[in-house]
């Protein structure tokens, strides 16, 4: 029987915690209140193996859609763990509240508001691909101003550093070293596959997309900035796909060196308690996947 392919564990920084999606689970590792650590351990949903997850263009969406569920879901046992010193506990009602005023905050301020700002410079405009471009660069400063500003915030901040312990804990487990605070704790907290990473080029991609569309009645624009956010996202995410696989490119790495270091602003330099609990999540998510695997009988 073949081998199979190499599975790509990623994850993301949850409150005082990592997840991380393997293979055959979901593993969140969370640092409890007294200290210890909680590991949450799910099934990773059926969409995992799905057919849509390998068409090109499609499974960008599909991708993103799964991590947004999955994220939500981690963030949930994360905030009712953290919060068991307090005896509360946040709904999934709010939750969700949450997530889809926060949805249309991204769409309010990271597509439309870029165009409407754009709009105030039309007459100094020459064509359509100036404002296109000049939009595009309005749409990245406000981005770049979003993640420089909430980096300031303590909460933000903390989550930001698990979100660092989850990068190196990812980078050390592809290079194959020992899961051990000592030997993780110096790798970068850069990662190629990182959101971050993700949210730029989709951002750029834009960019192209809208300047093919061209400039058109005021409220067709608005209208083209909300139904092709997926099909940027899609080609968003081919880029990062090949971006991966083809790290020694030296084209490749021009494209993707601008996500690389905005995710300086996104992580933080974690400590051996942080990195303690990125590694659990990991080892937890790896152990899953070896019983799954050793469960398969043999062909």
């Amino acid at each position: 029987m073949a081998d199979k392919k190499k599975f790509n564990y990623g994850g993301q920084a949850v409150i005082e915690g990592v997840m991380i999606r393997g293979r055959s689970s979901v593993v969140t590792a969370i640092r409890r209140p007294g200290g210890d650590i909680a590991v949450i351990s799910k099934p990773a949903p059926s969409i995992n193996k799905s057919r849509a997850r390998r068409i090109p263009f499609v499974r960008g969406v599909v991708v993103l859609i799964e991590s947004l569920l999955l994220g939500i879901n981690s963030l949930m046992s994360s905030a009712n763990i953290a919060l068991e010193e307090e005896k509360e506990e946040i709904s999934n009602k709010a939750i969700w509240g949450m997530v889809a005023s926060g949805a249309v905050l991204v769409v309010a301020v990271f597509f439309i508001a870029p165009l409407f700002l754009a709009k105030l410079l039309n007459s100094l405009l020459p064509n359509s691909l100036a404002f296109m471009v000049v939009e595009g660069i309005i749409r990245l400063i406000i981005f770049i101003a979003y993640l420089k500003i909430i980096g300031f915030m303590p909460d933000i901040k903390r989550v930001f550093t698990y979100h660092g312990a989850e990068h190196k804990t990812v980078n050390a487990y592809e290079a194959g070293v020992p899961m051990e605070p000592e030997s993780v704790k110096n790798y970068s907290r850069a990662h190629i596959r990182c959101g971050t990473s993700f949210l730029f080029l989709v951002l750029v991609v834009a960019i192209v997309v809208f300047s093919i569309v061209g400039r058109q009645a005021l409220w067709l624009m608005v209208l083209y900035r909300i139904v092709l956010i997926p099909v940027i996202m899609g080609i968003g995410y081919e880029i990062i796909y090949f971006g991966a696989r083809h790290t020694g490119n030296w084209f490749m790495k021009i494209i993707l060196a601008p996500g690389l270091w905005l995710q300086s602003l996104t992580t933080g330099e974690p400590d051996n308690s942080q990195l303690e609990v990125a590694i659990a999540a990991m080892n937890k998510a790896v152990e899953n996947d070896q019983a799954e695997e050793a469960a398969i009988p043999a062909a």
